[in-house]
């Protein structure tokens, strides 16, 4: 079981924390997965506490960091291996593999925690080869 642990909750919050305290389990495993579709967000594990709330106020801050995953790779396969060289700096072999197994089924990561921008300029360079890339 886990201790409960004596958290000061600021006056501005103290009427959501208490609405969240007495909700049973069941609704509040339904808030959290509606928070994390909302903003966009994750909970590590399930939590259960009055800093849960306090957390999901501060996610409603706008994302900044996103991850590129190669989807699709198309029929350009050379191509896409080329741009996955160009964007990782990894060797002909890693970025065959890479491809190879996107072209398979399984998404790839192809870069994490980038700005918006680089996010956008990697998508339109895969486009560019045909393949299909995802914005998280």
């Amino acid at each position: 079981m886990v201790e409960e642990q004596n958290i000061e909750v600021p006056e501005k919050f103290q009427k959501l924390v208490s609405e969240i305290e007495k909700m049973p389990v069941v609704e509040l495993a339904e808030l959290v997965k509606v928070l994390e579709a909302k903003f966009g967000v994750s909970a590590a594990a399930p939590v259960a506490s009055a800093s849960a709330s306090a957390e999901a106020s501060a996610d409603k801050e706008e994302k900044t960091a996103f991850n590129v995953e190669l989807k699709e790779v198309g029929a350009q396969k050379i191509e896409v291996i080329k741009v996955v060289r160009d964007i990782t700096a990894k060797g002909l072999k890693e970025s065959k593999d890479l491809v190879e197994a996107a072209a398979a089924g399984t998404a790839q990561l192809i870069k994490e925690g980038i700005k918006k921008e680089e996010a956008d300029e990697i998508a339109k360079k895969f486009s560019a080869a045909g393949a299909k890339v995802e914005i998280k």
